[in-house]
Formats: C-alpha cells, sequence, structure tokens
C-alpha cells in the first residue's frame, strides 16, 4: 500500500524524502500516516488525540476541546523518533503503529 500523491503532503527530514497525510480517526483522535517517498516501504502509522474535528460540530462550546493540530515540524521529530524506534521506511515490512502520548511515541504493535 502506498500513501497517494493526491491528499498528501512531502517533508525532508535528514535529506531523506517522505510523504504524510493525517485523517480523522476515532472520536478525539487523528491518524498520521507516513511513508518514504518513492518506494513502497514499511507505513508507519501515529494516532494522536486532538478534537479539531470536532471544532464545527461542537461550535461554539469549544473552550472543552483539544484542538491540537499537527505541524510539520513535529511530524519531522515524529519520523526521527519513529526510525530510533526500528521503523524502517525504505524496507517493506508490517505497518508500524504508535501512539503519541506526551510528545513520545508508544509502539501498539
Amino acid at each position: 500500500m502506498t500513501i497517494s500523491k493526491k491528499g498528501s503532503r512531502k517533508i525532508i527530514v535528514g535529506q531523506e524524502p517522505y510523504r504524510w497525510i493525517i485523517t480523522p480517526s476515532a472520536r478525539g483522535i487523528v491518524t498520521l500516516t507516513v511513508q518514504y517517498d518513492g518506494v513502497k516501504g514499511q507505513l508507519l502509522r501515529v494516532d494522536i488525540e486532538s478534537d479539531i474535528n470536532e471544532f464545527w460540530v461542537e461550535f461554539p462550546n469549544v473552550e472543552s476541546l483539544n484542538n491540537k493540530i499537527v505541524m510539520p515540524v513535529e511530524i519531522a521529530l515524529i519520523i526521527s523518533e519513529a526510525i530510533s524506534k526500528r521503523w524502517s521506511p525504505q524496507e517493506k515490512g508490517p505497518l508500524l503503529s504508535f501512539k503519541l502520548s506526551d510528545n513520545k511515541l508508544v509502539s501498539l504493535n
């Protein structure tokens, strides 16, 4: 499986190209999916707590929502940490899943 170029964004981390996309998952969770650009290698999935997709549903009562927005600089840090935690983006392999907890990756595999 590969991430489509349509709808995804490119990021360079350590002079290596990656593609990433964020999609809504369960209520209160968004999922970041990352893949090495141009190679059908191992996918990385990271669940991130965020109520950002509920903003307009709950408007104007949004004070209690966790409106976390994931910025490219955070994605670069997530990619670097995932590589240090056994993600092999240029090699085929099973999906590697994490959740982001206190700005650290926690394995779900």
